[in-house]
């Protein structure tokens, strides 16, 4: 009887032979430098993302472009218009520089008989290295019968 009871005491769980193979987690465990596909995949991918980035950093770091300040360029872009007894003048504001400029200011006089007779202001919020903005200045005399001056008066840096 007490065959018995120790043959039913052990169950086939909790006895181990020698040949039974070892659990999935020990095995993982006793190779830490066995690395799967899936994992070398991942840490290429990871590594050239990473390399990407750095590179990039790097370039614009040393790109001259991108040390350059502001260069606000404002001109006449078109033909002059009329309508309801108003002069429209179109323009194009272009900052050539590689910095950024915010609150860029253009200011347009119209000179008749050498005295400046109307002026206008735009404002222009954002322009970004290379970046263009187009407008207009509306007048109520004809600037063709004038000298009409555009520049640009000021800007702020980011």
């Amino acid at each position: 009887m007490s065959n018995l009871s120790s043959e039913s005491s052990e169950s086939p769980e909790s006895s181990e032979s020698p040949e039974s193979p070892a659990p999935l987690e020990s095995q993982a465990d006793s190779n830490p430098d066995k690395r799967t596909a899936a994992e070398w995949i991942t840490f290429g991918m990871a590594s050239c993302l990473l390399l990407t980035l750095v590179g990039l950093v790097i370039a614009v770091w040393i790109d001259p472009r991108h040390q350059q300040p502001p260069l606000i360029e404002a001109a006449q872009a078109g033909v002059i218009w009329e309508s309801s007894g108003q002069f429209y003048v179109p323009f194009t504001v272009t900052n050539a520089g590689g910095g950024t400029a915010e609150s860029v200011q253009i200011i347009a006089e119209l000179e008749i008989d050498g005295e400046v007779v109307e002026s206008g202001e735009q404002q222009i919020d954002f322009l970004s290295g290379g970046e263009a903005e187009t407008g207009a200045f509306i007048f109520s005399k004809n600037p063709q019968q004038g000298t009409l001056k555009l520049r640009a008066a000021s800007y702020t840096l980011p």
